[in-house]
């Protein structure tokens, strides 16, 4: 994971809504590349998972919100 890992899925988590990489871009200090690393890590974990509508568009997961309340370790994934 790295550091747009937790910012990504808070950002998700709070506006409940599914939203494209250039958003996250916008809203959030990491890079564009670090935020794109951090997406691809979190899909494969489960923890993102892209909008059944808009491919390019990204949701948090239960699992993603489960990390979040410190319910699941990362590490184990």
């Amino acid at each position: 994971m790295n550091s747009a890992t937790d910012p990504v899925l808070e950002f998700l988590n709070e506006y409940e809504i599914a939203v494209p990489i250039g958003v996250l871009d916008n809203e959030l200090s990491p890079g564009y590349r670090t935020i794109k690393r951090a997406l691809e890590e979190l899909e494969d974990r489960e923890y993102v998972a892209r909008d059944e509508n808009y491919s390019s568009y990204f949701e948090i997961t239960d699992r993603g919100q489960a990390y979040l309340q410190g319910d699941r370790d990362a590490s184990n994934d």
